[in-house]
């Protein structure tokens, strides 16, 4: 899952960008709110965490732009800003969350967590296809109760195919969302990572769709067994 980290305090930021990477997300990061409004509205990000003291263009403007341009990516308003006439005009700028500095990073976690399996439609907090399961929240996977052994690669993608199973992907959407936009972005590399995947949770998990790109789908222990 690809966020973007929009803050200019630059301590606070790196210690983000290290904690969002630790949890197994791709991360950019934009400094001011010029830049911010840019990568928000050319880049197909999953989640936005957003502060709103920003230099060049305020927060909430840059969420105003985003909402006005039809960019429906969630966003997680971080802020100095308590009052709660701003939290109000944070949400009726079009955030789905809001959480006030100082805060514990457990918490932003938690809230980024919630806010991504509602945008894709999830309700438990732990993701299942078949006896495959992942715990965003350890960023631990399992096959019928075995843990797996998976690079931080291999997570995101196991992370975002089970987030959208049973859908078709694209080898193009799984670059954009498994890589920040430092990575030197080869499309190919994907067939590479999927062929691992495979070989760890099952080859027949991952269909290959033909010229269209990947699909996850349910397979149990007894029908593996069949």
């Amino acid at each position: 899952m690809r966020i973007l980290l929009v803050e200019d305090d630059p301590d606070l930021s790196r210690q983000l960008k290290r904690a969002l990477a630790d949890a197994g997300y791709a991360v950019d990061h934009a400094g001011d709110g010029e830049e911010a409004s840019f990568l928000g509205e050319t880049e197909p990000y999953d989640a936005i965490v957003l502060d709103l003291g920003l230099p060049k263009i305020d927060g909430a403007a840059v969420l105003e732009g985003w909402r006005r341009a039809q960019i429906a990516t969630p966003v997680l308003i971080l802020t100095a800003r308590g009052a709660w006439s701003e939290k109000v005009a944070g949400f009726d700028a079009g955030a789905d969350d809001y959480l006030t500095k100082p805060f514990h990073t457990e918490e932003l976690l938690a809230r980024l967590r919630a806010l991504l399996r509602r945008s894709a439609g999830h309700a438990a907090p732990s993701l299942s296809c078949g006896d495959l399961r992942l715990d965003p929240r350890a960023a631990r996977a399992t096959v019928a109760g075995e843990p797996l052994r998976l690079t931080s690669l291999e997570y995101r993608l196991l992370h975002y195919l089970m987030m959208h199973q049973g859908r078709v992907i694209s080898r193009t959407e799984l670059v954009e969302h498994l890589y920040d936009q430092d990575f030197d972005r080869d499309s190919n590399t994907i067939e590479v990572f999927v062929g691992r995947l495979r070989k760890k949770i099952g080859p027949e998990r991952v269909e290959t769709v033909r010229g269209l790109g990947y699909r996850l789908v349910a397979v149990d222990g007894e029908a593996r067994r069949a």
